[in-house]
């Protein structure tokens, strides 16, 4: 909720720089992503509602520290603290106990739709809240949200009768360094690293460009330019992943989708400022991104061995975050020292680097 519009909205906290508001942005991305491991390890030991409960007060915590602080240095510690609330892998750890095996995957599946669902709605929420209430409006209603996980977690969601270690949900220690020493693996990881290192740093830049679009009238509220965005480059991928699936043609799509990021990027920086150009290689690069975020993570399932699925999709959720803690630290101290376009196109060379880390990559596809 927060990436569609923290650029406009932090600037006014006390002691803002854009380096301080990139750190600020991207510090969620720190916490989750060197803590995502050790909470699944934890509640093993201490029991999967127990250390969700923690996460998510410490995400409350973190929220409301978001909602009322005025200084930068303290929104930076609110998003470290709120990305302590690390739970990701114990969902997933709670999922599995409760699920018999014939239906883990179809449970899986409706979370990631929902995950899916939930990030298109809040990149158009957050512009209308922010709109009506500032920026602490969007902490206040996380923390509202916060308090309804523990809700729904303590009244609704049974005990599951018996917790275990699931090897193709859950991260093992003594299997990390098969794990990151595995070359394709590592290759997913760099992709999903890329991708959300490019997304924040993407969208540190798109609400100043926004904003200055509105001051020209071409547009009202940028939840006015979110929402087709998302609706129509939804709709747009759904024939690529038709021809990835059901033609086997997974990694051409694949590789030309993170091609296209670069392309898009390179010319973000040349044509940004000009509304149309901005509209349609932005609704380029979404089409893009959903398909490279729903083919990776089912790629890192399926590439792994079964023994070291969940170990392998631990470590790929960790570079997610840390991509996400990247790319706000890089592309403040860009904006800051050389503008909008530098970040363009420094996002456009990690995506190329990205095409030449990709091209070895080894995908198997099952039979129809």
């Amino acid at each position: 909720m927060l990436i569609p519009v923290f650029t406009i909205y932090a600037a006014q906290l006390s002691g803002a720089t854009p380096a301080l508001m990139g750190i600020a942005l991207g510090g969620y991305g720190l916490s989750q992503g060197i803590l995502q491991i050790p909470f699944g390890m934890l509640s093993d030991k201490y029991g999967r509602k127990k250390i969700i409960t923690i996460g998510l007060l410490l995400f409350a915590a973190g929220s409301l520290l978001g909602a009322l602080t005025h200084s930068i240095y303290g929104m930076i510690i609110a998003r470290i603290l709120q990305g302590t609330g690390a739970i990701g892998s114990v969902l997933i750890a709670l999922l599995a106990d409760l699920t018999p095996d014939q239906q883990r995957i179809k449970a899986m599946a409706v979370i990631g739709v929902t995950i899916g669902i939930s990030f298109s709605l809040a990149m158009v929420l957050s512009p209308a809240i922010t709109h009506y209430f500032g920026l602490s409006g969007i902490f206040y209603f996380t923390f509202i949200l916060a308090l309804c996980g523990l809700a729904i977690l303590h009244l609704i969601i049974p005990n599951p009768q018996k917790e275990t270690f699931h090897a193709d949900n859950e991260a093992k220690t003594s299997l990390l360094k098969p794990v990151i020493l595995n070359r394709n693996l590592q290759r997913f990881n760099a992709g999903i690293f890329f991708q959300h290192s490019i997304l924040t740093a993407t969208f540190f830049a798109i609400p100043l460009l926004l904003q200055h679009n509105i001051q020209q009238g071409n547009l009202t509220q940028q939840w006015h330019f979110y929402l087709p965005l998302m609706i129509f480059s939804f709709i747009a991928m759904v024939p690529f992943i038709f021809l990835a699936e059901r033609k086997k043609l997974l990694k051409p799509i694949f590789m030309l989708c993170v091609a296209a990021t670069s392309g898009c990027q390179l010319l973000l920086a040349l044509f940004a400022d000009q509304w149309l150009g901005l509209c349609i290689l932005m609704f380029i690069y979404f089409i893009a991104f959903n398909i490279l975020e729903a083919s990776l993570p089912s790629l890192i399932s399926q590439q792994a061995d079964a023994n070291s699925k969940g170990t392998a999709m631990g470590v790929y959720s960790s570079c997610q975050f840390l991509g996400i803690f990247a790319g706000g630290i890089v592309s403040g101290f860009l904006y800051q020292y050389g503008g909008i376009k530098s970040i363009f196109f420094i996002n456009a060379i990690s995506a190329l680097l990205w095409v030449i880390i990709a091209q070895p990559m080894v995908i198997k596809q099952k039979p129809n």
